[in-house]
């Protein structure tokens, strides 16, 4: 690996990827990941509404939930055009934040008006200089290369019901959907992982999120479980066969259920039990009381 590469692989910041619906009012637990995450005492917010149709709403809710947990300020950032994504104040918003919130909606939202904009390339700016970046629900969806747009809910599995559409490239390799369990996904995430083996599905309950660091590892934080789908060893799959409405074949994927306190190696597919995360956990600390 050469020196730039080495570079920037230690100035990636952390993706905190909620599956939606996290807890607000009782402990809070992932919104206070967030904040500790950007390891500031009173850190500055820019949160992005592109995703959802009441804007005003969701920016008011937020900062003040997260002024509660100790945000100096929550910048709200209205963007619901392509216009509106080039404006000199909201890069400096962008730029001068400690941490970067997506909120819920549509995903295509956040893609097809951000998409390619010097908006986009603060963010991803952002997130190479060691910055938190999170996003809740379509702000999930939208962290990977590739992301889910629709799919048929709780029913089996079927060639033809997926529709895909690039994501804003924060984290390569996977495909994520949330309010998974909630909502009977394993189906569509099954379909998606069959159309790109290669890829790794992660499926994110409500009040779960999978928190990555710059080494491409996760850990697990809030009340649910992740659900990841491995799909280099299939056998076989039918996705590629005529009758595109027929159910799904896919044999021989592999499959893991990880609740907090586990994680995962997405680099080489391996999970992590609690144990290992503990001392990672303490080594980093280790690494920081020595500084």
């Amino acid at each position: 690996m050469s020196e730039s590469q080495k570079k920037e692989t230690f100035e990636k910041g952390t993706l905190i990827i909620i599956g939606g619906a996290e807890d607000k009012k009782a402990d809070k637990t992932i919104l206070k990941d967030f904040i500790k995450y950007t390891k500031k005492r009173e850190p500055e917010i820019a949160l992005v509404t592109t995703a959802t149709e009441s804007p005003e709403k969701a920016a008011s809710q937020y900062q003040e939930i997260l002024g509660q947990l100790g945000a100096k300020a929550v910048h709200p950032i209205h963007i619901s055009d392509r216009d509106d994504t080039n404006a000199e104040r909201n890069i400096q918003v962008i730029r001068n934040a400690d941490g970067i919130f997506f909120v819920g909606g549509d995903q295509l939202r956040i893609s097809s008006i951000l998409g390619g904009t010097d908006t986009h390339k603060a963010i991803l700016e952002s997130y190479k200089m060691g910055k938190v970046i999170a996003g809740t629900s379509a702000g999930a969806s939208m962290m990977s290369e590739i992301m889910v747009v629709e799919g048929n809910d709780e029913e089996a599995p079927r060639k033809c019901t997926l529709k895909m559409a690039p994501g804003m490239g924060l984290l390569e390799g996977v495909i994520i959907d949330q309010h998974f369990n909630q909502r009977g996904r394993i189906g569509r995430l099954l379909a998606a992982v069959s159309q790109n083996p290669n890829v790794l599905g992660i499926g994110i309950d409500e009040d779960t999120a999978i928190i990555v660091d710059k080494d491409m590892n996760f850990t697990v934080s809030g009340s649910g479980v992740i659900t990841v789908v491995d799909g280099r060893s299939i056998r076989y799959t039918n996705i590629s066969e005529q009758h595109p409405n027929e159910p799904l074949a896919i044999t021989n994927v592999t499959l893991h259920v990880l609740p907090s306190g586990y994680g995962f190696d997405i680099t080489n597919r391996i999970e992590i039990t609690p144990a290992e995360t503990e001392g990672d956990s303490k080594r980093e600390q280790s690494k920081e009381d020595t500084k």
